[in-house]
């Protein structure tokens, strides 16, 4: 797997990340640059400087900021690493997030709101990949993911262990009302189809988003972050 772009880069050597081999591109040295090359060198990661064409050739997201690291497959948690994180849980689950950039963006705001954890479903849903990993700055370093096999089970499995759960959609309890503190879960829905059906109902409740404007409908992770932003408050 590739990581891409100087953030995503930096924050997976501090976080220890094992990186097969570093390329950097020749001619492109600045104060940024020199750091990551210290930083892998001190991990002792092997550094090969290339041309533009070479790197170029190489990106997948043609935005590599003159460095890609080559790194084993992203590793996923399980739920109960999840689970062990935080004395009192804070998880995200997403329903069918499918959009690579909508799922970079939801875990960087999930690391800065100290969610303990995403759950993703294995089908209909994005994987984390180069573009993930680029779009969420590095923040795939620091928040655990699992990759489950049926969401709806995770979802009556965290009940039992008396986690709250509460979907993020239209028509529910105004989300700045309600109780989010304690153990909790939020489900986010895929970007054109929303929580699904069956998942809805397993939920212990609906939280809706208060809105003023014309357009009733929220980027996925635009979305995330107000929810997630919420729940931090009442939490702290």
């Amino acid at each position: 797997m590739k990581i891409e772009g100087r953030n995503a880069v930096i924050e997976a050597l501090n976080s220890g990340t094992t990186i097969d081999k570093l390329y950097v591109k020749q001619g492109a040295f600045d104060k940024v640059l020199q750091k990551i090359i210290d930083l892998a060198r001190n991990g002792n990661v092997p550094i090969k400087f290339v041309n533009n064409d070479a790197i170029d050739k190489m990106s997948d997201t043609k935005h590599h900021q003159g460095v890609i690291a080559f790194t084993t497959e992203f590793k996923y948690s399980t739920v109960e690493d999840i689970l062990n994180e935080k004395p009192v849980p804070f998880i995200l689950i997403l329903d069918g997030i499918e959009d690579p950039h909508n799922l970079g963006s939801i875990i960087r705001v999930a690391d800065c709101m100290g969610v303990s954890g995403i759950i993703i479903g294995k089908n209909r849903c994005c994987s984390v990949n180069e573009t993930v990993i680029k779009v969420s700055a590095g923040a795939t370093s620091y928040v655990k993911i699992a990759k489950v096999t049926n969401i709806n089970t995770e979802i009556e499995r965290l009940k039992e262990k008396n986690i709250w759960v509460y979907a993020c959609e239209l028509g529910g309890d105004d989300l700045t009302k309600a109780n989010l503190k304690g153990a909790i879960a939020i489900v986010i829905g895929s970007e054109g189809r929303g929580v699904s059906h069956l998942t809805k109902k397993l939920c212990d409740g609906i939280v809706t988003i208060p809105q003023k404007g014309n357009v009733n409908s929220l980027n996925a992770s635009v979305a995330t972050g107000i929810v997630l932003y919420e729940t931090m408050k009442q939490r702290d």
